[in-house]
């Protein structure tokens, strides 16, 4: 069941379990309209239709959802579709990826689900097909937060880490932790501040990283001064993933750095990081 609506949190409330739709493109009656695109900062084509997969252990999902919306919104044309499914535990498989098309309608996917114990490899493989490029056509785009790094962890198969560029199984205490930028030129990384500490949130411990992954920025263990990816790009068969571990918090989530960066992400994944908006 799908919903069209403005993107006000008293309706992400509402209709967070049945998956709904943040779209810019309407009337009062809901109706498409056949306007001129809103002008925004950072991208004012045609929206960009992006999936939002959610749900599993340990997180606020129903704020970060909202706040990644409305945020992304602010700055960019992007039609956000929401799956909440799982529940709240570590080990679930979820219907939508039963439809081997489940990808196909959207531009870029987001990945912000939290299942540690999840193992089956023919589940899994059921996702990462959807965006591994291949001869004769190309996968979807992506962008992982957080927790998918842990989600799938224990699997005996590759394929999840690889697909996304990274390598996780743990992470240290939660604390504020300053960020190096170490890909400025980047397009993820553009207007990203050179001295920006993270709030409240936990680092993870990359054991592993992909040979086409590139790390766009770090951080460094408070315990035992080792550096770690936090923001990074990869390619998956010739599909964009952009990643970044950060995102455990809600005050993460409400930080406009992060949130720019994650809009970033979203262009850069979709192809459309150079198509800035006009100036006025």
């Amino acid at each position: 069941m799908k919903h069209r609506y403005p993107a006000l949190l008293i309706f992400l409330v509402a209709v967070f379990a049945t998956g709904l739709v943040f779209s810019q493109n309407q009337n009062q009656k809901g109706n498409p309209k056949k306007k001129e695109n809103p002008k925004k900062e950072f991208y004012s084509g045609d929206p960009i239709r992006a999936l939002i997969i959610t749900g599993g252990c340990c997180h606020n999902y129903l704020y970060q959802t909202y706040a990644l919306g409305s945020g992304v919104q602010a700055l960019a044309n992007v039609d956000f579709e929401i799956v909440k499914a799982g529940g709240n535990g570590t080990d679930a498989q979820i219907p939508l990826y039963n439809d081997p098309d489940w990808a196909k309608p959207y531009d870029v996917v987001i990945h912000n689900e939290c299942f540690a114990d999840t193992v089956d490899p023919e589940y899994i493989r059921k996702i990462t097909s959807a965006h591994r490029g291949a001869a004769d056509r190309g996968g979807v785009p992506a962008l992982v937060i957080h927790c998918a790094m842990h989600t799938y962890r224990t699997a005996e198969i590759e394929d999840w880490r690889e697909f996304l560029g990274v390598t996780s199984r743990r992470h240290d205490h939660q604390a504020e932790y300053p960020v190096k930028v170490l890909e400025a030129d980047h397009p993820v990384m553009k207007g990203f501040p050179a001295d920006w500490v993270t709030p409240l949130d936990e680092l993870y411990i990359i054991e592993k990283l992909g040979e086409k992954t590139i790390p766009l920025a770090s951080s460094v263990s408070e315990k035992d001064g080792a550096e770690h990816p936090v923001i990074w790009a990869n390619d998956f068969g010739g599909t964009r993933v952009m990643g970044t571990t950060y995102g455990h918090s809600d005050a993460t989530f409400g930080d406009p750095v992060f949130i720019r960066m994650l809009a970033r992400g979203i262009l850069w994944a979709a192809g459309k990081e150079g198509v800035e908006a006009p100036s006025e």
